[in-house]
């Protein structure tokens, strides 16, 4: 703890107007320097958060928390597995699904899709596409009446509207008289989605759960059921303890294993990251270095004078800690203050220098997300904080110390 006496002389000596303005502005630089960066520091971290969290949120709103599929066939009592995964008290929906890739064709035009079957009626327990219809409804599918429901970049790419039809063209082959054809079967387009992940919205096709199961020749089997979690970080307890309760019948994975290299790689960007933009922090913080050695430098006679009082070595490192800890602490507190307010706003002023100067940051066609969120943690605001704040304190603690050293006679020769 700071002496009264070391507090007082070392808040003088901040307050002063130094003979020296080469001194004010290295200290106004520095303070500058150690707010930009942690403000910067805040914003990115920010952004990387809204990032990871509109990913997750809009992958598994198309994925599901967790699935149970066959070992080696499709499941044909999915009904028995949907009533075991309903007894877990986490588990808040239950959906059967029937996957399987196939060719779209329209005109001359073809496209590849990963086509979904669902059960409309129970497909809202388990994702949101429902609520990112852009024309139809999931209830337009009707068993029997072969619809289907495209992405918004899959319809755009194939030119179909809602009322149009496409060509769903199977790997599997039929063998007739004439040779070996591949299955094919017209579907009419019932509605259009967008998730906002160009993913989904390009390479994802709808159709009623019992139109899939007709078309990949699964009778009265469905592929899998998906679940909808109450807390999706609880899906890897709940999946390793549904495949014990189900048997080694059933394969259950969880989007952790689904998606896990690329949650991995979003975290480890945002460490990388967070490096990267505290070493800026810390270049401006031992710039604090240069500013008190001229400092101690500029008050020499000073010193000497207060040693010859009777000031102790300690004394004097705690008066010249107080004045750089004190340019550390504002710049802290300014970098911080601009940094959430900038992290709270970047979706708006984002849009706006996009519109202003007719540039897009981010196209949909080459990113997964084609705005740019925010999400601020304010534990990471006071990690932030504490980090530049312990570099400013180190930084004090050389020319704090050479200034203790410093003997009343040499500094006093030419006086």
């Amino acid at each position: 703890m700071f002496r009264p006496l070391a507090l007082c002389i070392g808040l003088r000596y901040t307050r002063a107007k130094r003979r020296n303005h080469f001194i004010s502005f290295i200290s106004l630089i520095s303070m500058l320097g150690i707010a930009l960066g942690v403000a910067a520091l805040i914003t990115v971290l920010s952004v990387m958060n809204g990032f990871e969290q509109e990913l997750r949120t809009r992958i598994l709103g198309m994925a599901s928390h967790a699935s149970v599929s066959g070992v080696e066939a499709p499941l044909t009592h999915w009904q028995v597995a949907a009533r075991i995964a309903r007894e877990d008290p986490q588990v808040v929906g239950v959906a059967p699904y029937v996957r399987g890739e196939v060719m779209l064709t329209h005109g001359r035009k073809v496209s590849g899709a990963l086509v979904r079957g669902i059960l409309p009626a129970l497909e809202p327990q388990v994702s949101t596409v429902g609520e990112h219809m852009r024309q139809g409804r999931l209830s337009d599918l009707e068993p029997g009446g072969y619809g289907i429901i495209l992405g918004s970049e899959l319809a755009w790419n194939l030119g179909v509207r809602v009322g149009d039809t496409v060509t769903v063209i199977t790997p599997q082959a039929t063998f007739s008289p004439a040779g070996v054809l591949p299955r094919l079967r017209r579907f009419r387009v019932r509605g259009i989605f967008e998730v906002g992940m160009y993913e989904y919205d390009r390479g994802v096709a709808l159709v009623h759960l019992e139109d899939a199961a007709r078309l990949f020749r699964l009778g009265d089997g469905v592929t899998g059921i998906r679940l909808k979690l109450d807390d999706l970080f609880q899906a890897p307890r709940v999946a390793r303890e549904l495949a014990r309760r189900l048997g080694g019948d059933y394969r259950v994975e969880d989007w952790t294993r689904q998606h896990a290299n690329f949650f991995r790689a979003v975290q480890t960007e945002k460490r990388v990251m967070f490096i990267i933009l505290t070493l800026i922090v810390a270049v401006a913080a031992f710039n604090i270095v240069s500013t008190l050695v001229m400092v101690v430098t500029d008050k020499r006679a000073d010193i000497a004078i207060l040693k010859t009082l009777g000031a102790t070595p300690g004394v004097i490192l705690r008066i010249f800690m107080v004045q750089g800890t004190l340019i550390g602490a504002l710049g802290v507190l300014l970098g911080i203050v601009g940094g959430v307010a900038l992290a709270l706003n970047v979706e708006t002023i984002v849009p706006w220098i996009e519109h202003t100067f007719h540039v897009q940051f981010m196209p949909a066609d080459v990113y997964y997300i084609s705005d740019l969120p925010s999400k601020l943690n304010w534990p990471d605001v006071w990690r932030i904080g504490g980090v530049a704040f312990a570099l400013s304190l180190l930084a004090t603690l050389y020319p704090a110390w050479r200034a203790s050293r410093t003997q009343p006679a040499e500094a006093l020769r030419y006086e």
